[in-house]
């Protein structure tokens, strides 16, 4: 894998940060109109808008999307999950064909300009391992899902250094369960190249998200949490090892 571009990373920086900047004041204004609504539809739709136009204006980043949406996903909530592999994923997501509500660590909240567009956007923030904040999250996560939108959540919790697929959380596969609704795994391969961990600099690449079969939860208990974990893992690394061979590479074309 090559170095990424310092002066490509200077540009990605400046362009994001510009694009941020300029939908704040629309999503400011539609986190005020839309306050009382649990699925903050309406905003999440900005917040979206804003990834995909700061992509499109990049000159860095190509994102491919591949397998099928669910055919009720517009108006029946999922709790989509993915690997998770470089800051770049959101941004990639952003491109799925329908909307969602994502669950991100509270202190990714409190970033100048990203912060403000992730609150502005109707994201749900999570303190890790404090009871009060899991408890919340939650709780807005299940009236996000019974107003019929669905919620993104990363069940690694982090990004791994190697790439490698780290072990799933339950917390995901809990809420499907809980709330009733199905898993939806989306395989991410590629965007590691855009900016691996502990990176200052992003990277020129090609990207995919492979939307997989969902995984129904009727009848489930949370007695079946580690069966439904472990299914939907196994999933996401079988389309990993077909996945990445074409895509985890710094895309030199």
């Amino acid at each position: 894998m090559k170095k990424a571009n310092p002066v490509a990373g200077v540009w990605a920086y400046a362009e994001f940060g510009a694009v941020i900047a300029s939908f704040l004041p629309i999503m400011a204004i539609s986190s005020f109109r839309h306050r009382g609504d649990p699925t903050q539809r309406a905003p999440g739709q900005w917040m979206r808008r804003l990834g995909r136009v700061a992509t499109r204006l990049s000159t860095i980043w190509r994102f491919d999307i591949e397998g099928e949406r669910p055919h009720d996903i517009a108006t029946k909530g999922y709790v989509v999950v993915a690997n998770h592999e470089s800051q770049a994923d959101p941004f990639l997501l952003c491109f799925l064909p329908w909307d969602m509500r994502w669950v991100a660590k509270e202190s990714l909240f409190k970033q100048p300009l990203s912060g403000w567009a992730m609150r502005f956007g109707g994201d749900i923030p999570l303190r890790r391992g404090e009871g009060e904040s899991v408890r919340a999250c939650l709780q807005e996560c299940e009236r996000a899902l019974a107003g019929g939108i669905s919620v993104m959540m990363f069940p690694e919790g982090t990004r791994s250094d190697g790439g490698d697929l780290l072990p799933f959380k339950d917390g995901a596969f809990s809420l499907a369960i809980a709330a009733g609704v199905p898993i939806l795994p989306i395989a991410l391969a590629g965007t590691r190249a855009m900016r691996p961990k502990h990176s200052r600099w992003f990277g020129k690449a090609h990207a995919c998200a492979k939307i997989l079969a969902p995984i129904a939860t009727t009848g489930m208990t949370e007695a079946d949490v580690g069966t439904l974990r472990d299914r939907t893992r196994t999933l996401i690394a079988e389309a990993l090892a077909e996945l990445r061979p074409r895509y985890d590479r710094i895309d030199d074309e």
